[in-house]
């Protein structure tokens, strides 16, 4: 398995193009069944997770061509099978997105019980019950949820708490369901006011994305179209951050600012000066430490458990003392651990991580435990004294496009090598 090498103590200094949503392209790409018609989305980032969503719709018979500049054209006609078996489920929990369109589509769906991340549990019951709401006979044996319907129909679902993948679910589902479906507590993340805008660009009839309440009337059927995934604003703030913890200047380019308040906050609160346009964001430490910051994740538009570890990574070097209150996920300290072998002096106490800001981290061999834990031990290894080496990156490729490429072109010494253990 390869890894990455970083030697530290580079400031970062240009600008990085932001590729297309991980988050907003899975669950595009798992609604692509829906239709019945081919039809092209763009700005699809080159990521494991996407060729694995990519098997799965393959696996299922429907006709997927992978085009230049992250363009993907699928033809779901041909979709015959209706297993998503758990040797693609397993490496990747967003295989689940699938089963709300094939139910809806083609009235049954057997998916495997996902894996996926080591972050603890993230129940799947949500899903379930909903689709049982809009009328599906489910049963789960055998490590599969197995789900069968003639026509869904329409129903007003109250979600017991906020869930991404169960919201974009069950949004599937409905939209070809006879009737109007109501989903209270949804979730109000950008990508899942992207994925209502790819349904709605289809013929779905939704109101409400961006709410904690959607409505969606149901259709007897969804046309083709041509959509643009939007791009990723963790990847976005991941770069920021490296600029902010470098002491350098980072502009994101193809960056939506209205995506990244909590975060800019964060950032601003940390020092840095910040600055945006229509479709870029501009930090700039001006050589400055950044000062410590505390955190507490929350569902959108609070704080993103997806920017938790980078902004550990910050306050481990940050003058003062920082703390994070992780509210999402009960296992997402991971990256603490390994923090502190690069000398981060991090106590946890339950669901909250007290930093105390030191001078100087020093390189080590680490290793990844998820994917945004990852994304913390490379901003650590940036400001890192020596070598960095960092394992299991397979993680860092689920989710982040070329990052070597990309820090390089701002200026890091990070280079991928060959070796390593899995």
């Amino acid at each position: 398995m390869d890894k990455l090498e970083i030697q530290g103590g580079v400031r970062l200094d240009g600008e990085v193009r932001i590729s297309g949503a991980k988050n907003a392209a899975l669950p595009i790409l798992a609604a692509a069944l829906l239709p019945h018609a081919t039809l092209q989305i763009r700005n699809v980032p080159r990521l494991h997770d996407v060729k694995t969503m990519i098997a799965l719709l393959d696996r299922l018979g429907a006709g997927v061509t992978v085009g230049e500049n992250c363009q993907v054209e699928v033809d779901p006609t041909s979709t015959c099978e209706f297993t998503a078996p758990y040797e693609l489920v397993k490496t990747m929990r967003a295989s689940i997105l699938v089963l709300g369109p094939l139910l809806a589509r083609h009235g049954r769906a057997d998916v495997s019980l996902p894996g996926g991340c080591a972050i603890g549990a993230r129940p799947v019951n949500l899903h379930v019950d909903g689709l049982r709401a809009l009328g599906a006979d489910i049963e789960i044996e055998g490590g599969y949820i197995r789900a069968r319907a003639d026509r869904l129909r329409g129903a007003r679902i109250v979600l017991d708490t906020v869930t991404v993948t169960g919201t974009e679910n069950l949004m599937m589902a409905a939209c070809l369901a006879d009737g109007r479906t109501v989903i209270e507590n949804a979730a109000r993340e950008p990508e899942v006011v992207d994925l209502a805008g790819f349904l709605t660009a289809m013929g779905a009839r939704i109101a409400g994305a961006g709410t904690d309440t959607l409505v969606i009337e149901g259709v007897e059927r969804l046309h083709g179209c041509d959509y643009e995934v939007l791009p990723d604003r963790i990847e976005a703030g991941t770069y920021l951050v490296a600029g902010a913890i470098t002491g350098g200047r980072v502009r994101a380019r193809n960056a939506r600012p209205q995506h990244l308040d909590a975060v800019l906050a964060k950032l601003r609160d940390a020092g840095a000066t910040v600055t945006v346009g229509k479709d870029w964001i501009e930090v700039n430490m001006n050589g400055r430490r950044p000062m410590a910051v505390d955190i507490r994740t929350a569902p959108h538009p609070g704080f993103p458990t997806d920017m938790q570890a980078q902004f550990a990574a910050l306050d481990a070097v940050a003058e003062g003392v920082g703390t994070v209150v992780e509210t999402i996920f009960e296992n997402r300290y991971m990256h603490m651990l390994e923090l502190r072998r690069l000398g981060a002096d991090i106590r946890i106490e339950g669901h909250t991580a007290v930093i105390h800001g030191v001078d100087r981290l020093s390189g080590a061999p680490v290793m990844a435990t998820d994917l945004r834990a990852s994304a913390s031990l490379v901003l650590a290894g940036l400001v890192a004294q020596g070598t960095t080496e960092i394992q299991r990156i397979y993680h860092i490729d689920r989710g982040y496009e070329r990052i070597e490429e990309k820090l390089g072109q701002l200026g890091a010494h990070i280079k991928r090598v060959p070796g390593g253990s899995h």
